[in-house]
């Protein structure tokens, strides 16, 4: 006896594959001969062919939803650039693109914005427009690097006479050093004339105390040589010397530098300005008590203003516009005029009879892209456009980005497009994000179509798996574009090539990396990268966030030098550094 099993599914319910019917079949065939088993092993081969029928019957589901997730409904039929041959809503062919060619479009479009003239405390992470020369020398005397005592070298040790004190400031001016006397000097003290060399106060003893300076002696307990613990006039920074160029990101010792050369203003290229709107009929305020049956509550607008000003920029929110073609092009008009430079929306990017975002930006300026062959983030929409403006003057363009609407989905296509596009805007030399190795602590399996950002927690660790130092990966769990648990704790999108196997534990993968290491637990496995900047672990307990900590630090400058306009203020550097981590 022959036992045959198959499969066989017809027909496509969706409205743009009907005259594409789908056809899987799938089939598995036994003989099975009565005579030659006993009734125990005819049940056991029976038992084989329903497992047979489970196993093809899974298969078929597998294949079914994931042409469904990737868009299609038949057969996988990739088109030559990566992408996958779709159809819009009116039957049009399009294509989907590569993240990668996406991205390149994108950067391709968008401009340096011009540059503007900001004071020190307001250019804290710009990027300098200009070249930063020094107007004087640093040290512009000869300085003294410690505390002790200012000597002719060639005296030796011995007991001298104290004929004046040389601390930051004007003391000691008009005195001369000469052989067989000395001078107290602070460090940064002007070294008073004479003088060529400085015996630190541990290699003294004063043996005579008195309240004025000419009753006092010190012994010299050391022999020293001529320029021994003194700054050169200039050593540090020559007059006229470039200390920051053009392209360069401001950072604390940035801005540091910017006041000890004196300069109070520069200019930089400004960071965009970013302007926020959700779509859905099914979109409430997140301040809704009790939500009725189809709301939900916009987590999406909240979300993306706190990515934008994480980046600097300035925001304007847009709100909610239900699914109304007309409101929302009059919000999107009035957005136009605004004087933005990045429009971010999210949601009506997709196939429904009410995703308005695509024709509306389509009508108002370039379409660029409406589809990526990326998991998640496939609806992405991008479009260049030109407002209307008075005659004879012109209009800086709008980058506008149709972000999907399920929430990771929104937050990973601004992390792979939009924050490229906010660097380069902003002058960044380099706007791409980084990237690392990491290996997998346990197996991926990956999506048969699409390339997968997937999100995870990475980490270094003494040992990455191979028995060395490295970076680890952990995946934030269940995968779905609607749960933003999965972007909670990922400072990580691991690039997932489109397989669809299984990536073993241990392999190593490219990470993307989207946020810092301080924003996450540490294992008690951890190292730092660098020993330099090991960090301390206490075994067991996780390292707590002070993010939401609010601290009042006080900085005050002691210095006669500075009191007297004589020398830099660096209170900048610290007070930008203060707010950087604050």
């Amino acid at each position: 006896m022959t036992v045959v099993s198959s499969i066989l599914l017809v027909g496509d319910s969706h409205p743009s594959h009907r005259e594409k019917p789908r056809l899987i079949l799938a089939s598995s065939s036994f003989s099975l001969r009565r005579p030659r088993y006993s009734r125990l092993r005819q049940r056991e081969v029976e038992i084989k062919i329903a497992r047979e029928y489970f196993k093809i019957l899974v298969q078929v589901i597998l294949f079914d939803s994931r042409s469904a997730e990737a868009g299609q409904l038949g057969l996988f039929d990739m088109a030559e650039n990566g992408g996958s041959d779709i159809s819009d809503k009116q039957g049009r062919p399009t294509t989907m693109i590569s993240a990668e060619e996406a991205l390149q479009i994108v950067l391709s479009v968008a401009q340096c914005l011009p540059p503007v003239t900001l004071p020190l405390h307001e250019v804290l992470g710009k990027v300098l427009a200009q070249d930063i020369a020094a107007p004087d020398p640093l040290p512009p005397y000869p300085a003294s690097v410690k505390d002790g005592y200012a000597v002719v070298a060639s005296d030796g040790p011995g007991e001298y006479p104290i004929i004046t004190e040389s601390r930051a400031g004007n003391d000691g001016v008009g005195v001369t050093v000469t052989p067989g006397t000395v001078a107290y000097v602070t460090t940064g003290g002007p070294i008073p004339d004479g003088a060529d060399a400085v015996v630190q106060v541990e290699d003294t003893e004063l043996i005579r105390k008195s309240a004025s300076v000419e009753d006092k002696t010190v012994r010299i307990l050391v022999q020293t040589s001529r320029g021994t613990d003194i700054r050169a006039v200039g050593c540090d920074i020559k007059k006229g010397d470039v200390v920051l160029k053009s392209g360069e990101r401001l950072g604390a010792a940035e801005i540091g530098l910017l006041a000890t050369v004196g300069v109070t203003t520069v200019k930089v290229y400004p960071s965009p300005t970013i302007a926020v709107l959700s779509t859905g009929d099914e979109l409430v305020e997140p301040t809704t008590g009790c939500l009725s049956r189809g709301q939900i509550r916009d987590s999406n607008r909240a979300m993306i203003l706190a990515a934008a000003a994480e980046q600097h920029c300035k925001v304007l929110d847009l709100g909610i516009a239900s699914d109304d073609v007309a409101k929302i092009e009059r919000i999107l008009d009035s957005a136009f005029s605004a004087g933005i430079d990045i429009l971010l929306t999210s949601g009506g990017v997709s196939m429904g009879d009410r995703d308005f975002i695509k024709p509306l930006l389509e009508k108002r300026g370039k379409l660029h892209f409406h589809k990526v062959c990326m998991k998640p983030g496939k609806p992405l929409t991008f479009a260049e456009v030109i407002p209307d403006s008075p005659a004879g003057l012109k209009s800086n363009k709008i980058l506008a980005f149709g972000l999907p609407g399920n929430p990771v989905s929104c937050l990973v296509c601004f992390n792979l497009f939009v924050i490229p596009t906010i660097r380069q805007l902003a002058g960044w030399e380099n706007p791409h994000l980084p990237r690392v190795h990491a290996h997998l602590k346990q197996p991926i399996r990956t999506d048969p179509v699409r390339p997968e950002y997937h999100r995870a927690i990475i980490r270094w660790e003494v040992n990455d798996g191979s028995g060395s130092p490295g970076f680890v990966a952990e995946s934030t769990g269940h995968q779905m574009s609607s749960r933003l648990l999965s972007m909670k704790s990922a400072n990580a999108l691991l690039e997932l090539p489109a397989t669809g196997s299984v990536i073993s534990a241990g392999t190593l993968v490219t990470a993307a990396v989207i946020s810092d290491f301080s924003s996450f637990s540490v294992s008690k496995n951890s190292v730092s990268p660098d020993p330099q900047f090991a960090t301390h672990v206490v075994k067991g307990e996780t390292l707590k966030d002070s993010r939401g900590y609010e601290f009042k630090v006080a900085i005050l400058t002691v210095s006669d030098t500075v009191a007297l306009g004589a020398g830099p203020d660096r209170r900048y550097s610290d007070c930008e550094y203060f707010s950087s981590v604050g």
